[in-house]
């Protein structure tokens, strides 16, 4: 009996023994191991989760709510195909229509539709087919070229499905994101991705600075004017362009955000154009190379490098050689960034700009101002309102003056800063006299313009 007694407690204890050892070693180890994968990409844990956290994305939902509101857009354009060498020279020949495609969303349910200007420009007919196969003559509300940004509408028998905007200031690199269009002529195709950068400016040394969300989510040929919306179906911008050395989809695609682009259409709306608010300073972005050049030890932010005299710059009392580090507490690491922001605002809107002097932060209410610019495509020339010292400099008391010029060929003739008086012999005050004077020509007529150069010298050239 002794000896029962004996061996049955002998084997609670073993029995408690192993227990516990397998709680302490067994158990244990599998906590560390999870720790560990962190540090060891090598090790795969067992711990399911982060699987679990990824589950409650719900893609189905984002694009339940979007895929209806995104259209097919089909631009026709006619062109004049030459048959003859007199054809050639004179612009005749047999008119060809040809078709292309790309991508809308609605934006209310009255009909109101974003794309790119890139899908609808030169259009003769614009055709928009829904989701559900209806399809409607669009008409062309107004587009804006610098943007990228288009508005069209179609008059419907009942409200249309839309997409809400959301605020993409708010965007954050990472966040999950639902790319919606009509590759190919696939309509209702619907992929996702990851924010990949924002404010991201693809021709960072010309002078229309741009500010793009980038994801990874597929683009391509099609997808023009679509939505790119975040998990809850709002969106965040209008896919534009996607970098490739084939045409095809490489995994970067850009899209103008959602502030800018509302910001365009309500102007086009409003306004009949786009009203465009600027600090009124130059400058560009910090880096090493730059900060070393400029004598400065930041690396990130815009350096002012000049103040436009009246500018709201200049009476808020921004000074050469501030650097911006904020604008309304959203950061400026590069000048696409306040470029960016700045896309979302108008003229006469107060802005606090954060600049750093002297090592210390000061915030200065800033006034913006109307960006007046006119671009005179059959000269190649860009212009804007020129200012009373600008005008005494040259001896004249009216005139505009040449900011940039758009195309190689006008850029070899030095016109950058030139004062033209006059267009075809009619006296120009102002860029509104430039409108009006252009648009009263054809576009195969000669425009002869008399400007006033750099040296003071008046001169008169004609294009042809």
């Amino acid at each position: 009996m002794k000896q029962t007694v004996r061996l049955f407690f002998v084997a609670l204890v073993a029995g408690a023994t192993s227990l516990g050892g397998y709680k302490w070693f067994v158990e244990d180890s599998q906590n560390t191991a999870v720790v560990t994968t962190a540090e060891n990409p090598s090790i795969i844990s067992t711990n399911f989760s982060n699987a679990t956290a990824l589950e409650t994305i719900d893609f189905t939902a984002a694009a339940e709510k979007t895929v209806h509101a995104v259209v097919h857009v089909k631009n026709t354009t006619v062109s004049r195909q030459p048959t003859s060498m007199m054809d050639l020279f004179y612009g005749g020949g047999t008119p060809r229509a040809m078709i292309g495609t790309g991508s809308g969303v609605i934006i209310s349910p009255d009909g109101y539709i974003i794309t790119n200007n890139h899908v609808i420009d030169n259009a003769t007919q614009l055709e928009v087919t829904l989701n559900n196969n209806k399809t409607y003559e669009a008409q062309l509300i107004g587009t804006d070229p610098k943007t990228d940004i288009a508005l069209i509408k179609v008059e419907a028998d009942e409200d249309l499905p839309f997409v809400p905007f959301a605020d993409s200031n708010g965007v954050k690199i990472g966040e999950w994101v639902l790319a919606v269009g009509n590759p190919f002529n696939l309509t209702s195709t619907v992929t996702a991705g990851i924010v990949s950068a924002k404010a991201r400016d693809l021709n960072e040394f010309d002078s229309n600075p741009q500010s793009f969300i980038q994801t990874d989510a597929a683009v391509n040929r099609g997808n023009s004017g679509g939505a790119l919306v975040n998990t809850q179906g709002q969106l965040i911008g209008i896919n534009t362009a996607i970098t490739s050395e084939t045409g095809s989809y490489v995994g970067y695609s850009f899209a103008v955000p959602s502030n800018t682009a509302r910001k365009v259409v309500e102007d086009i709306m409003e306004y009949g154009n786009v009203q465009r608010g600027i600090l009124g300073i130059q400058g560009g972005s910090l880096d090493s190379e730059r900060a070393k050049l400029y004598g400065v030890s930041e690396t990130e932010g815009v350096y002012v490098a000049g103040i436009e005299k009246g500018s709201g710059a200049d009476k808020g009392g921004i000074k050469e050689g501030d650097i911006i580090k904020k604008i309304d507490g959203y950061k400026i690491a590069k000048f696409a960034d306040l470029a960016g922001y700045l896309g979302s605002k108008r003229p006469n809107d107060v802005v606090d700009v954060t600049v750093l002097r002297d090592g210390d932060a000061k915030v200065i209410p800033v006034t913006l101002i109307k960006l007046e610019i006119y671009e005179i495509d059959a000269l190649g020339l860009e212009v804007k309102n020129a200012t009373k010292s600008e005008l005494k400099s040259r001896g004249v008391e009216q005139g505009v003056q040449v900011s940039r010029t758009l195309s190689r060929e006008m850029q070899r003739y030095n016109l950058v800063g030139i004062i033209i008086t006059k267009i075809n012999d009619e006296t120009v005050k102002d860029i509104d006299d430039v409108k009006r004077i252009v648009n009263s020509y054809g576009s195969n007529d000669p425009l002869k313009i008399t400007f006033v150069d750099n040296k003071g010298e008046t001169n008169s050239f004609i294009f042809r």
